[in-house]
């Protein structure tokens, strides 16, 4: 009689483990799949040159998002701009970090960036033709809902997202950090179609006060949806880690600033949350 009633009791405590088991497990919600960035050498080119650029995203996730070009410094394609690609991808974007040189090329001096940047901005129908076939390239990519598109661009290439979107290119929003603001193309009334962003470091010494007021001038009387934002304190290439090395190889005035940084990214992030609803 006693073992009876201890089988009873065994049996009964093993069925409601089971059912207890089961009820925890239908209450179960799935297991967030984990963000892998992943990011690949990806050429493409006009008809006359090459490109190397690199192409990021969550290889976790299959749906279709925004894509983000990635304009690099006048020291060419980087790893910087990778970088930056890689940290969109991790936003849950597809971005395309562009050559706009060509062939990878990279300058090892101020003197060169100087040249390379001038004969791409000189040309500005070259530059265009390069800007499209990275363009094309993004959105092609079988991940990229080609009806949301934006472009940021660092030093060179904030001046070359600026002028893309003051020619009336269809992008949601392109945001320039620390971009020169002596534009080959300045906008046409309702030209810019795209929000724009601009990050510049108060105390940078390569946008003088009155590209900042002309360029201001020429996007109220085009009516374009921007944002201008000056960070105290912050000189040229304020969102570059090797701005501090760069500036005593080279004397340059130039320095990081993790403050603006960190504020610049948070703007642009809005910002694209605002242009892709």
């Amino acid at each position: 009689m006693k073992f009876k009633l201890l089988y009873g009791l065994v049996l009964g405590a093993f069925m409601f483990s089971c059912t207890s088991t089961e009820k925890e497990s239908d209450s179960d919600t799935p297991e967030e799949v984990p963000v892998k960035v992943i990011g690949k050498v990806t050429s493409y080119a006009t008809d006359s040159t090459e490109m190397i650029g690199y192409m990021a995203m969550d290889v976790n996730d299959s749906s279709k998002r925004p894509g983000i070009l990635v304009v690099h410094e006048w020291w060419g394609h980087n790893e910087y701009s990778r970088q930056r690609a890689d940290m969109l991808a991790d936003l849950g974007y597809v971005a395309l970090a562009v050559d706009m040189y060509g062939d990878g090329k990279q300058a090892a001096h101020p003197d060169e960036a100087g040249q390379f940047a001038g004969m791409v901005m000189g040309n500005f129908d070259e530059a265009k033709a390069r800007f499209d076939a990275a363009l094309e390239t993004l959105k092609n990519h079988p991940n990229v809902d080609n009806e949301k598109i934006g472009a940021i661009g660092y030093c060179f290439g904030g001046s070359v997202v600026l002028s893309m979107a003051n020619s009336g290119y269809d992008l949601d929003a392109v945001a320039s950090f620390h971009g020169g603001l002596g534009l080959p193309v300045m906008p046409d009334s309702g030209s810019v179609k795209a929000k724009v962003l601009v990050a510049n470091g108060a105390d940078d010494q390569f946008v003088p006060e009155q590209q900042i007021e002309d360029f201001k001038a020429a996007m109220d009387a085009a009516g374009a949806d921007y944002k201008f934002i000056n960070y105290e304190g912050a000189v040229h290439s304020f969102t570059s880690k090797a701005a501090d090395s760069i500036a005593a190889k080279f004397e340059m005035p130039l320095a990081y600033n993790a403050e603006a940084d960190s504020a610049s990214w948070a703007e642009m992030k809005t910002l694209f949350s605002q242009a892709f609803k």
